[in-house]
């Protein structure tokens, strides 16, 4: 089978020649920078390493490390065109966009917009993530003043910094499919649940949905108007050449959801389907969708809404243990993670003890087809080399 036979096969709830594996089709699926490039080192591969997304400095893999570890995905990236030079606190080299706004201060850096100087983001010195800290509405306390923020809206998920356009995507994505036998993920992204956290700030928003709900209501509204024509033309530029499509949004904690479900079905749910189906009617493509933590209750929702696939199956939070998810919910969703927990297991066990993870997820998870291995979210800077190694190994795949 060929590595995109291999995923649509698992989309079909069949089993295919081998398990089918993702490391970094998605930004949720892949790498830290630090721990890419000592797995670099080890399997003797050069070349640039480039970091698409600085809040998780995560970077986009290239084909030789696919090909190592066997990889049958690949990624559509809203990318920049141009990079440049920059340093890991590890002091190893990468490659950022060309035009993010960095600034080095004594006790860290900071991104910042061009036209201003706002600063939107800051990470330490010696940190391994930029933390967001400009939520735009904040302040916000009538739906006029909702309103004014329709260049927010407009942006969101779609840093200036990463400025190819759509007929860039159109082009990238042409080749992608054509001269390659991966299949291709689209990352959509377009968040509204999370979206509204860094739009307000996490407590202004969490607030407006129980006590705030027209500024709540008015915030969803909003951000769907500005992603839908945006999402007509990337399906336009790009939708005969991927093979699934990504959207994200985080409603799980590590012990419950984040939300009550009744909250969310009053409040979220109407918007993630009209959203969410409008992508499915328009693109006829699966949709994947990323919602980290326990999310159990919310499942039966997501499959009513018409998702598919869903990442990055947290194991190690409350009612997602694995057989269960499987035996539940495996007759209509599909399972694209979950294949070793990486909170605890990838991080801080033994070789050892990542080949029995590895062994016990795959055993829960792949019979009858519906699962794509990945770790739980991406792999982090503190992963060894060897753990790494051994997960793979594990599954067969290492070339």
């Amino acid at each position: 089978m060929t590595p995109r036979e291999r995923i649509l096969t698992a989309l079909e709830h069949k089993e295919s020649d081998r398990v089918p594996v993702d490391l970094g089709a998605t930004e949720s699926t892949g790498i830290m920078g630090i721990a890419y490039n000592r797995l670099k080192d080890r399997l003797g591969i050069a070349g640039a390493t480039q970091i698409y997304d600085l809040t998780q400095m995560i970077v986009k893999v290239e084909p030789a490390v696919l090909e190592a570890v066997g990889s049958d995905a690949m990624p559509l990236l809203i990318e920049p065109r141009e990079w440049k030079p920059w340093t890991l606190s590890d002091g190893s080299a990468v490659e950022i966009p060309a035009k993010v706004n960095m600034k080095k201060l004594d006790n860290g850096y900071t991104v910042q917009l061009d036209d201003d100087g706002t600063v939107l983001a800051r990470c330490p010195e010696g940190g391994l993530y930029f933390d967001a800290i400009f939520f735009p509405l904040k302040n916000a306390e009538t739906v006029e003043d909702i309103d004014a923020g329709r260049k927010y809206f407009e942006s969101f998920d779609w840093p200036a910094c990463n400025d190819e356009d759509f007929d860039d995507l159109r082009t990238k994505a042409k080749k992608l499919y054509e001269e390659t036998d991966y299949a291709i993920v689209a990352n959509l992204w377009v968040h509204l649940f999370m979206a509204g956290q860094f739009m307000r700030g996490y407590e202004n928003f969490m607030m407006d949905l129980m006590i705030n709900k027209p500024l709540a209501h008015r915030y969803f509204e909003r951000q769907i108007e500005a992603y839908l024509p945006r999402i007509d033309k990337y399906l336009e530029a790009v939708g005969e050449h991927i093979d699934v499509i990504q959207v994200n949004d985080d409603l799980g904690g590590q012990s419950g959801p984040l939300i009550s479900p009744d909250l969310y079905r009053e409040m979220v749910k109407p918007y993630h389907k009209k959203l969410w189906q409008y992508i499915k009617e328009r693109s006829g493509k699966p949709i994947l969708l990323h919602s980290c933590g326990s999310v159990y209750d919310f499942i039966p929702d997501f499959i009513e809404m018409g998702v598919d696939i869903l990442n990055p199956v947290q194991v190690s939070a409350a009612n997602m243990d694995s057989a269960k998810l499987k035996a539940e919910f495996g007759r209509d969703l599909v399972f694209w993670g979950g294949g070793c927990d990486t909170q605890h297991v990838l991080a801080s066990g033994t070789p050892d003890d990542v080949r029995q993870e590895v062994r016990r997820r795959v055993d829960d998870l792949a019979p009858g087809g519906g699962f794509v291995f990945c770790q739980v979210h991406n792999i982090q800077a503190n992963v060894s080399v060897e753990n790494i190694l051994a997960m793979y190994e594990e599954l067969g795949t290492l070339s």
